[in-house]
């Protein structure tokens, strides 16, 4: 199964969680080297657009996420722009996760509401034996708080900022 990502840290965490059970392949192992699209303006959206790409182009079973940070106070933002959050706000590079930190504790300065949930989306896409694709969407939600200082040193992203009960997601084991 491939996972159609270029994100080294969630293909290390997805390789972890599925262990021997089934072979995660990178978009390297199959000779993809060309940019995604990845326009749309949904998780779902994106993650589907992804997944079909790969599948379409290479001819094999694949799986594809689209993960968004939605924060109350800021009106539900990043959401779908969580990975160029802070380019998009000049703080920064494309996918440059410390960009989007500063970011987005730049612009919670001040504000109480501090409640926000990562979104992530999973488009899983199969070749069927009789000929064409089958497709399923998958939703998992996790609620937090957005902290003001970093905490913890594991995971990657908003992680050392995005608070589930009273620790960190970047101070949670990689089991946790």
């Amino acid at each position: 199964m491939v996972f159609a990502t270029n994100n080294e840290h969630k293909l290390r965490e997805i390789r972890q969680i599925f262990g021997d059970k089934i072979e995660i392949q990178s978009l390297a192992e199959i000779g993809c080297t060309e940019e995604i699209p990845e326009d749309a303006d949904t998780l779902e959206g994106n993650a589907i657009q992804k997944a079909r790409y790969i599948a379409e182009k290479y001819g094999v079973d694949c799986f594809a996420d689209d993960t968004g940070l939605h924060v109350d106070a800021l009106d539900g933002a990043p959401g779908v722009y969580t990975a160029r959050f802070g380019t998009m706000n000049g703080f920064g590079d494309s996918h440059d996760a410390t960009a989007n930190i500063r970011c987005l504790l730049a612009k919670m300065e001040g504000k109480e509401n501090r409640a926000c949930r990562f979104r992530t989306v999973i488009a899983l896409i199969r070749h069927k034996a009789e000929g064409g694709l089958e497709e399923h969407l998958f939703e998992g939600i996790v609620e937090g708080k957005v902290v003001t200082a970093l905490r913890g040193e594991n995971g990657f992203g908003y992680d050392p900022i995005f608070m589930v009960g009273d620790r960190s997601t970047a101070e949670l084991s990689p089991a946790e």
